[in-house]
């Protein structure tokens, strides 16, 4: 893969840092920011030295403010939005969602649009004080997409979901929180180090496990009890073939802190 040019990309001990890099358009969506973005989260999935990924923004101004719209100003009315979302943005959910290791969003300022969409997909969202999410889109005559149609009802319910994609207005991570679309809020000098104990929890826990836990949680909105059932079942049986399992088990028998090694 080429060396990015609108992200930075780190890995160490286990944690993948994605960090989005247009300041200048608060980390705004153009092309190459997306499909750049595809390509490492493809990386990631793949590379079984990660076992976590912390997604987050430069700066302390805005984790992702959505697409930018002055590098699609031109095409107005005439581009086709249907193509761009299937081209560029499913596969950013599909990568994240999908992908079997847990990802953090280290949300360190405004999320918009589809910034606000990528958030959702996240497992985890810490955010600073100061952050917010809004749904933008409805303010420029358009609908939700990055998923949110989806995550966004699933979060907060169909009636606080309607108001938060019609209305387009501003939700506060304190409301977020409240509202159960993130999962913690601290002060803005202290998102790093939240951002890092859960990302190391996550580093030297079973990693396969978790991403099972993943898969079956995000099926369940999908599918009935007896498919609950039987994915637990199925899902069970992989996770009792793992050398985590194993080191689980002997560690708690030899009353000692486990040594995970994600296999």
């Amino acid at each position: 893969m080429a060396e990015p040019t609108t992200l930075l990309y780190s890995l160490s001990g286990g944690i993948a840092r994605i960090t989005l890099n247009r300041p200048e358009s608060y980390n705004a969506f153009n092309t190459t920011l997306s499909h750049e973005l595809i390509d490492t989260l493809k990386q990631v999935a793949r590379d079984p030295e990660v076992r976590v990924v912390v997604l987050t923004g430069v700066g302390d101004k805005a984790f992702c403010s959505g697409q930018d719209l002055k590098d699609s100003a031109a095409t107005a009315g005439t581009r086709n939005l249907g193509q761009s979302v299937e081209q560029r943005y499913n596969p950013l959910v599909r990568l994240v969602t999908g992908t079997e290791k847990p990802f953090i969003c280290r949300l360190n300022g405004a999320a918009a649009g589809a910034g606000a969409g990528l958030a959702l997909a996240c497992d985890f969202v810490i955010a600073a004080e100061h952050a917010y999410l809004l749904f933008a889109f409805v303010n420029i005559g358009l609908v939700p997409d990055t998923g949110s149609s989806y995550l966004l009802p699933r979060l907060v319910g169909l009636r606080k979901a309607m108001a938060y994609a019609a209305l387009g207005e501003k939700i506060p991570a304190a409301q977020a929180l409240a509202d159960g679309l993130i999962s913690q809020v601290v002060p803005a000098e202290g998102l790093d180090a939240a951002t890092d104990a859960l990302a190391q929890r996550l580093a030297q826990a079973p990693t396969k496990a978790i991403g099972y836990i993943k898969k079956m949680l995000h099926q369940s909105t999908q599918h009935d009890l007896e498919h609950a059932l039987r994915n637990e079942q199925h899902y069970q049986e992989l996770a009792g073939k793992t050398d985590d399992m194993v080191e689980g088990v002997m560690a708690f028998v030899e009353k000692r802190k486990p040594v995970y090694k994600g296999r």
